[in-house]
C-alpha cells in the first residue's frame, strides 16, 4: 500500500512536472491531483526536490527498458543502432510530447542546484552507457576508440533530435537524424 501511494505521487508529479513544467507546478497540485494529504506526500518525499529526483529516476528508468526493448527487438547490427534514432519516432508522436525531461528540468532550476543537475548527468551518462553497450555488441570488429566516438555521436543525434523535434513541433529532426546515421554507419 505504502509503495502503491509513493508510486501515484511519482506518476502524478511527472505528468505534471513534464506537461507544466517543474516551476510551474506546486506541491498543492501534485497533492489535489494525487488524491492525497500533505502529510502523505511528506511521508514519502522531505521536499519538491526530493520528488524532482524520484520523478527524473521513474522517468529515466522507464526510458531505458523501453529504448532497450525496442532496439533488443531489431535484427543485431546497425539496424540495433539505427533503433536508437528510429525509436523516437512513437515518442513524438505521442499527444504529450514535449521533448526532454531532463532538459526541461535543468533549464528550470537554479545553476547552483548540484543534486538536480547531478541526477541529470548521471542519467545522461546511464544513456550513454546503454548506446555504449549497444555500439559494442553490435560493432565488434571497431577499436574500442571508434566504438566510443559512434556512441557519442549516436548519444548527440538523439539528444538533438529530441530537442529539435520539440522545438520545430515536427518529426524531421528525428527523421534526418536516421538518414545521417543509415548512411554513416
Amino acid at each position: 500500500m505504502k509503495e502503491d501511494t509513493r508510486n501515484t505521487i511519482i506518476n502524478t508529479a511527472s505528468e505534471l512536472f513534464y506537461n507544466k513544467g517543474y516551476n510551474l507546478t506546486g506541491i498543492n497540485e501534485i497533492i489535489e491531483e494525487a488524491g492525497i494529504a500533505k502529510a502523505t506526500l511528506y511521508s514519502h518525499f522531505k521536499s519538491k526536490e526530493a520528488l524532482c529526483l524520484a520523478y527524473l529516476d521513474s522517468r529515466d528508468k522507464e526510458l531505458l527498458r523501453r529504448i532497450e526493448e525496442f532496439c533488443n527487438s531489431k535484427s543485431k547490427g546497425n539496424a540495433r543502432l539505427v533503433a536508437v534514432l528510429e525509436f523516437l519516432l512513437p515518442f513524438f508522436q505521442q499527444d504529450n510530447f514535449n521533448g526532454c525531461w531532463c532538459i526541461r528540468t535543468l533549464a528550470e532550476i537554479p545553476k547552483d542546484n548540484e543534486l538536480i543537475k547531478a541526477k541529470i548527468k548521471t542519467n545522461k551518462l546511464q544513456f550513454l552507457n546503454f548506446i555504449n553497450q549497444l555500439v559494442e555488441e553490435n560493432k565488434p570488429k571497431l577499436s574500442s576508440k571508434k566504438q566510443d566516438t559512434l556512441a557519442k555521436r549516436i548519444y548527440l543525434l538523439y539528444e538533438g533530435a529530441v530537442a529539435e523535434s520539440h522545438l520545430q513541433s515536427e518529426d524531421w529532426p528525428i527523421v534526418e537524424s536516421i538518414k545521417f546515421l543509415k548512411s554513416h554507419l
